[in-house]
């Protein structure tokens, strides 16, 4: 177009756009059957370490990594250099922007006004640690509610934990890593989580065209894909977004219209989770008062502090039990903090 020069295009919705340098960059790999995570890296494997993929690998499977599985699983081609999905999952990744920020806002937007982040970190390394820090940070900022049953004990989570760890690990395998200068974020507000990843739906459409409980499988970034699943994070059949929906309508406290949200704004992935209200139901809501529940189930001294705090628990107003939890969760934690937290005047939560 114009004075000779070339531009690509890419479609998206009813009108033609001028594809970003990292989408041009996709579509000639896609055009050539190649895939980012499977092409040599510009580092060398000797320089890497993979304790972490090793240890989660016997962890989860019983099975111990051998050195022959680094050609297998992809890290390292036939001739022993490192791929880009070797570098992905090397303990201390150089990729730089393959990181996971973390944010548990004040409020229902990032703009409260009166304390913007209640939480926050920024996660690098290995894309089995930004998996696991980013499910941790999720279970410190969430609450789990719980009633005994006469032979078991039903969990009420704010979050069904295997709809997070499926959209989180969606979002770290198929996001585009040739978008430079952008990251997987987990934002947590007070009535939902979204996590947002980088580049959008392989075929450029949008998600609100298409049938969630039966697409096809496709995968940008198949090798780290294919990992994932010797991992047992994911499967190889394509049914992440079938086990997000379904872990919702299982939830004990799943109400019509209480459904997991799905968006591709311009070449990037929202998945948004509503939060279950968990507060009134029968139990406690402190993640280590459950903890000590357990120890209590077991015997031992534990077990008399936590009846103890039980009944006490079921009596305090809602002020009384987010002190209660701020304690709990930092045990340094001061009086202006709290009331900052809470939103109330420190001589309330004083007294």
């Amino acid at each position: 177009i114009g004075d000779g020069q070339m531009q690509a295009f890419v479609r998206v919705g009813n009108e033609s756009v001028v594809a970003s340098v990292a989408k041009h960059k996709e579509l000639v790999l896609k055009g050539s059957h190649l895939s980012y995570d499977s092409q040599v890296s510009r580092w060398r494997f000797e320089d890497m370490a993979f304790t972490v993929l090793r240890a989660t690998y016997f962890k989860r499977t019983n099975r111990s990594f051998e050195d022959s599985d680094y050609e297998s699983f992809g890290i390292v081609n036939e001739k022993g250099e490192l791929t880009n999905a070797g570098a992905l999952l090397a303990d201390y990744s150089p990729v730089r922007h393959s990181r996971l920020f973390c944010t548990r806002w004040n409020g229902v937007d990032k703009a409260n006004g009166v304390m913007d982040a209640l939480d926050d970190e920024e996660y690098s390394g290995s894309l089995v640690t930004l998996l696991q820090a980013g499910m941790d940070f999720v279970r410190r900022n969430s609450k789990k509610a719980w009633r005994k049953t006469p032979d078991n004990r039903l969990e009420y989570p704010e979050y069904p934990e295997r709809a997070v760890e499926e959209g989180l690990v969606n979002a770290l395998i198929h996001r585009n890593y040739l978008e430079l200068g952008s990251e997987v974020h987990i934002d947590m507000y007070d009535d939902r989580l979204e996590i947002f990843s980088p580049g959008g739906l392989m075929d450029g459409g949008s998600i609100k065209d298409m049938d969630l409980m039966n697409m096809a499988s496709r995968r940008r970034n198949p090798v780290l894909a294919d990992v994932f699943n010797r991992l047992k994070y994911m499967e190889r059949r394509g049914s992440g977004f079938k086990k997000i929906i379904s872990a919702y309508k299982e939830h004990e406290g799943y109400k019509e219209g209480i459904d997991p949200a799905f968006s591709t704004p311009w070449d990037s992935f929202v998945l948004t989770l509503p939060k279950f209200n968990v507060v009134g139901v029968e139990g406690v809501y402190v993640s280590d008062v459950n903890d000590a529940e357990d120890n209590n189930e077991r015997g031992g001294q534990q077990g008399d502090f936590t009846e103890t705090l039980q009944k006490l628990y079921r009596n305090f107003t809602e002020i009384d039990r987010k002190i209660v939890e701020l304690i709990v969760s930092d045990k340094f934690v001061t009086t202006t903090q709290m009331a900052t937290q809470i939103g109330k005047s420190r001589q309330t939560v004083a007294t």
